[in-house]
């Protein structure tokens, strides 16, 4: 099983979509085992946007984070990362498929409602910056496990 971090941004808090683009994540199978809401602080957004410091953009996009409430989630499940980068869609919102999260709900390449972390390692240091102290993540099982996956198949 794999975990990876996604930051559901204020954009999204405030058009009321937390719930919606939540809900997608939990239907495709995906295991909610972190959540925490709140307007975080800027040195923990610049941070986690640190490979973007030297481009114009950077200063903007930390105001934008720091705007208002967010909510980080850490999800689990198999090939976590690449299933949701396919769920969240394109960047730029416009462009984005329909039937993603950006696709269906997204006009804009700046305000595009969800940050997904992009592979493994970013994934682990996005998640150790995220939720630093372990008890902030649940491991459990869901009941439906054995209707999500073929255990014998694909969790062996």
């Amino acid at each position: 099983m794999e975990r990876t971090l996604v930051l559901l941004k204020p954009d999204a808090v405030q058009r009321g979509l937390v719930g919606r683009i939540l809900g997608r994540f939990e239907e495709k199978g995906l295991k909610l085992v972190g959540l925490k809401m709140r307007t975080f602080p800027t040195e923990l957004l610049e941070q986690h946007y640190d490979v973007h410091k030297e481009r114009p953009f950077f200063g903007n996009l930390v105001k934008f984070m720091s705007s208002g409430p967010a909510v980080a989630l850490c999800l689990e499940g198999k090939d976590a990362i690449a299933v949701v980068r396919r769920l969240v869609g394109a960047t730029n919102s416009r462009e984005a498929d329909p039937g993603t999260i950006r696709g269906d709900f997204g006009m804009s390449f700046s305000n595009n409602l969800v940050h997904a972390s992009d592979g493994p390692d970013t994934a682990a240091t996005e998640l150790a910056l995220w939720f630093p102290d372990a008890a902030e993540l649940s491991d459990w099982e869901p009941a439906d496990l054995g209707w999500t996956y073929n255990v014998a198949e694909e969790l062996s």
